[in-house]
């Protein structure tokens, strides 16, 4: 089991990992070892995952995510097998850290009598700008 908070863990038979070539530099070895990785993790089908993270962890991973809720990541950052393994793991860990935490629900609150005094006073500032812009004779306008 990969812990991801105290409370939830990711078991790692659920995670399935493949080794492609890498893009980019590399040497010699660039076009010999499959150094980059490809992990697959299946959220939909997740048993470890409670429902409400399996529907913001859809919606954090996005494109990574394909039509049967298999998130894909590949991690090619490093030349070694090893650490790319270890980076494609972390994101993952990171996404579902990510999605654990529930939003904020915003509570509607009422204008403080302070605000709408400020709110008010500072329109009758505008207007009396306003109005001596009006009141002024002969001051422009019409050609």
């Amino acid at each position: 089991m990969i812990p991801v908070t105290p409370r939830v863990w990711l078991d790692e038979r659920e995670i399935e990992e493949t080794f492609v070539r890498a893009s980019g530099p590399g040497g010699q070895n660039v076009n010999k070892v499959s150094t980059a990785v490809q992990l697959r993790f299946d959220v939909r089908h997740s048993a470890t995952l409670p429902e409400a993270v399996k529907a913001r962890l859809e919606r954090i991973a996005g494109r990574r995510l394909t039509n049967d809720g298999v998130i894909v990541l590949v991690a090619q950052r490093f030349r070694t097998q090893e650490r790319n393994r270890e980076d494609a793991l972390a994101r993952l860990v990171e996404m579902v850290r990510e999605a654990t935490v529930a939003p904020v629900i915003r509570r509607p609150t009422r204008p403080t009598l302070g605000s709408k005094i400020r709110r008010l006073e500072g329109k009758a500032r505008r207007s009396g700008v306003k109005a001596t812009r009006r009141d002024r004779p002969g001051g422009g306008g019409e050609d």
